[in-house]
């Protein structure tokens, strides 16, 4: 264990750092964007490196605040009156999603459909560069981290992009094109091939020439590109240990009574267990290794998580796919990085915020926006076509779904229409039919019937044409429902009226009822 994580530092340690500084922004964003206190956000980011990382069977998934809980706390606090009585409700949905992972509820992963799952991806990453465009072109309006397409402002992910374009800061958008072609040039072959990148990855360089550029060749050289206020990021910073103290809240254990904190708490758990499950199954095909994190692990490690962030102050915690590919888009290689990114956001705020601050909106967005192509890059659309309309509709759907709703919504509607072409493919797989000469009709009966497909073997068997032979076989079957056995049977009681033949070829280890031959 100690050669394998010790190995992989040189890759960990540089990735951390850049999944940190796109972390920070998002962790503020979030926070103000939920009504909350901007130092809940940081307390979630460094809760979510530290203590879920450690405990997290993940090797790659980076955990901290979420977009899609931001109306789920703004209403949470709403409701319950107070930000006390809220953490309240953290911790006790905390203690439920540790009790999931124990009751081993994790299984429900393993449901989710591959092509929703690929197409929330690729809406992720279309949301990273409509998103981020805005903060490209220094118009810095809205949050780090919005993922709705509605916004508070009234505005919508397309208006907001149009307004943008009227409102281009030229300094801020220098520095992101500039971050840009360092970032394309960091994925060439002649790049890649050099031992030194791999302890600098290009998203460094590019956060690094952000800094430089704003406050050395703007400030010295080009006052009138100079970013400042809303184009920067802005931690809380504190002039003493002591205020840094009281930035920490704690919950009002006097509300264990009100029945409103056990209602938010159970909302809080179940929403943010799913999108853990989500973006957990989403890393593992992001993984370039393959390997498969222990679901039920993770939802008891998100459990106490949500416990610790609910006792010191912190927004509720999921696993956060964003932070995780850029993490596996930095290198990362093991759960170090996820570590050492919550090591890092801790130590920032506690020791260096002046320095932090330093660093423009407009360079991380480059980074995002690198990360969002490698997420919905034309190949993977050609991928999925070539697989048939039942894998590329319900991903094409989810995608179009998470665009102009939400993620958690767009993620539900890819479900249900992914489990519809699942349902429909399984049920044609179950029952073949076969016409041969003269009027004979193989209706084979594969391994598994279920009363599912007690609908498409009526419609088979009305179709079939007076003066015919039918041939029930039914030698692969292994489960047979008894619907399909009494339709079958029906189908032979009335066939002699139409002089049609009916033959079974019976199963040879069913443990279904048995059809018998005529």
């Amino acid at each position: 264990m100690k050669e394998y994580f010790g190995s992989n530092l040189k890759n960990d340690l540089p990735a951390g750092l850049v999944v940190a500084l796109v972390a920070l922004p998002l962790c503020l964003g979030i926070a103000l964007a939920s009504n909350a206190p901007a130092f809940s956000g940081i307390l979630a980011g460094i809760i979510g490196g530290l203590v879920v990382g450690m405990i997290s069977g993940s090797h790659l998934s980076v955990s901290g605040p979420a977009a899609g809980l931001t109306v789920i706390v703004i209403n949470a606090i709403d409701t319950l009156g107070t930000f006390e009585a809220f953490l309240l409700a953290v911790f006790m949905a905390g203690v439920i999603q540790f009790l999931l992972g124990i009751l081993k509820a994790g299984i429900i992963g393993h449901f989710f459909p591959s092509s929703v799952i690929k197409g929330m991806l690729s809406a992720i990453g279309l949301i990273l560069i409509l998103k981020q465009i805005p903060h490209a072109l220094g118009d810095d309006q809205d949050y780090e981290g919005d993922e709705s397409f509605l916004q508070s402002d009234g505005q919508n992910t397309f208006t907001e992009i149009a307004l943008a374009f009227q409102n281009i800061d030229t300094g801020a958008l220098i520095i992101s094109i500039v971050a840009l072609a360092i970032l394309i040039f960091w994925e060439k072959p002649v790049m890649k091939r050099q031992s030194w990148t791999k302890i600098m990855p290009g998203a460094l360089v590019a956060v690094l020439w952000g800094v430089i550029a704003n406050t050395i060749l703007y400030a010295k050289f080009l006052p009138s590109l100079f970013l400042t206020g809303k184009h920067m990021v802005v931690l809380p910073v504190s002039s003493s240990f002591s205020e840094f103290i009281s930035f920490f809240t704690f919950p009002d254990f006097s509300q264990l009574g009100n029945s409103q904190v056990y209602i938010s708490a159970a909302t809080i758990a179940i929403i943010a267990s799913l999108e853990t499950l989500l973006s957990l199954d989403a890393v593992d095909k992001l993984d370039p290794y393959k390997r498969i994190a222990p679901a039920n692990r993770e939802l008891t490690a998100q459990g106490i998580g949500n416990m610790v962030s609910g006792l010191i102050g912190g927004l509720p915690i999921t696993a956060v796919i964003v932070r995780s590919t850029a993490n596996i888009s930095s290198g990362g290689k093991t759960k170090v990085s996820a570590v050492f990114h919550g090591l890092l956001i801790a130590v920032s705020v506690i020791f260096f915020p002046d320095i932090l601050n330093m660093v423009p909106k407009a360079s991380l967005a480059a980074v995002l926006l690198i990360v969002g192509y490698k997420l919905t890059k034309p190949a993977i659309f050609k991928v999925m076509y070539a697989k048939g309309k039942d894998q590329f509709l319900p991903f094409v759907i989810t995608i179009f779904a998470i665009l102009l709703t939400d993620l958690l919504i767009g993620i539900s509607v890819g479900i249900v229409v992914g489990i519809y072409f699942v349902i429909k493919s399984n049920l044609h797989q179950a029952i073949t039919i076969k016409e041969e000469a003269d009027q004979s009709f193989i209706i084979r009966l594969e391994k598994d019937v279920s009363f599912l497909n007690k609908a498409y073997l009526r419609r088979t068997l009305r179709n079939i044409p007076n003066d015919s032979t039918v041939v029930f076989d039914e030698t692969d079957s292994i489960f047979v429902d008894n619907d399909i056995v009494e339709t079958i049977e029906d189908f032979k009681a009335t066939a002699v009226n139409n002089n049609i033949i009916v033959k079974i070829k019976p199963a040879k280890n069913s443990n279904s009822p048995q059809l018998a031959d005529v």
